[in-house]
């Protein structure tokens, strides 16, 4: 079989699953798991309450979707902003009202029913800080709707590669909280919840009002392998240049493929390159490719001239040997994300100490919000 990847847009982020008669008026539906263990920074639900929302509601909370509301479109559909009350969830005005996203299934996909079941199955009974929330869903006809929380500065790839002078580009500090807080949301899914994400990368990282990052769009999400299985046989699906070169050749999917993506994003963050930049010379297109051929001591030729200057040097090696590992070819040398995390938090805690120069909360680099 051939490589397959998603054309996902880097602009969209998540995905869901839903009942029959939803035009009718808005009930609750719990969706009972294997397990009721609660965990100190997330938590699997065992009897998660989403909300089904009315078609008519959705659409006068967007505006009758209008075009000034659309957030992103994608393969999946297209994203709009509207405005619900916080305590009803009814339609409310933008001055009175609590801001939602509404993902609509585009009618004319070929993976959209699959995604949308898989974004209720995972996003419908897990919570935690670093995962978008999942309000409810919406099912009427043809027409497949998801809610989740907005997210009011966008997505990691908006802040890193966007052309928009309004956004500046993020500072070391930024990076390191959003680079930890995406790891700690990608070691609950392995550790506590046995899930395999499969599409780690930029755009699928959203920034919360104080530039907590949040993992979203869990359209290509699996149950990690069971029993003495070493990994779980899927179709290649996933994103150019995130996608682990193991589970390219094989269709072996395990979570050590996540890590692989999660190195990919943070060689971007540090960088300022794409994951595939074709208008590079031949050997620096993929950055994976390209980071490979430095040492962790000459990281610093790896780093955005950006940022120079707001980090300490034992800080630069730390993190380019942590990339480095997490981009190996042979996914046994890759890290687990438990011990990305532990190495991401000692990073921060060099930076706190050492004094590197910062940007607070209020210097991040505020978008202009729609």
């Amino acid at each position: 079989m051939g490589m397959c990847f998603s054309a996902k847009s880097e602009t969209e982020s998540d995905s869901h699953y839903g009942r029959n008669d939803m035009n009718k008026s808005r009930s609750k539906v719990s969706s009972a798991t294997d397990s009721s263990t609660l965990h100190t920074n997330g938590e699997i639900l065992q009897s998660p309450n989403l909300e089904i929302f009315c078609f008519n509601e959705l659409t006068e909370a967007t505006s009758w979707f209008s075009q000034n509301a659309i957030l992103g479109k994608g393969d999946f559909g297209t994203v709009f902003k509207g405005w619900v009350d916080k305590h009803s969830l009814k339609t409310a005005s933008p001055e009175a009202g609590m801001a939602i996203a509404v993902k609509m299934l585009n009618q004319k996909g070929c993976q959209g029913q699959q995604e949308w079941l898989a974004e209720i199955k995972y996003l419908g009974r897990l919570y935690h800080p670093n995962l978008v929330k999942l309000i409810g869903y919406c099912l009427k006809d043809d027409y497949r709707l998801l809610v989740y929380e907005f997210m009011p500065n966008g997505s990691l790839d908006n802040y890193l590669f966007s052309r928009d002078s309004q956004i500046q580009a993020p500072s070391w500090n930024l990076l390191m909280k959003v680079a930890l807080g995406a790891a700690r949301g990608l070691a609950f899914l392995h550790d506590e919840a046995d899930v395999i994400y499969r599409d780690f990368k930029t755009s699928n990282i959203l920034l919360d009002v104080n530039y907590n990052a949040k993992l979203s769009d869990f359209g290509l999400a699996r149950d990690g392998p069971t029993g003495s299985k070493s990994h779980v046989s899927t179709r290649i699906l996933g994103t150019e240049g995130y996608a682990a070169p193991e589970y390219i050749r094989t269709g072996h999917l395990t979570a050590k493929s996540d890590v692989y993506g999660f190195g990919i994003v943070l060689l971007e963050m540090i960088s300022g390159r794409r994951a595939i930049e074709k208008n590079k010379p031949f050997e620096e297109q993929n950055l994976g490719n390209w980071a490979r051929s430095f040492s962790a001591r000459k990281f610093s030729q790896v780093l955005n001239p950006a940022v120079s200057g707001q980090y300490a040097t034992n800080n630069v090696i730390k993190l380019g040997h942590l990339a480095l590992q997490c981009v190996s070819l042979e996914p046994k040398c890759r890290p687990n994300m438990k011990d990305v995390v532990r190495i991401l938090e000692e990073v921060q805690d060099l930076n706190d100490k050492e004094g590197c120069k910062s940007c607070k909360h209020s210097k991040y680099g505020r978008r202009k919000v729609k």
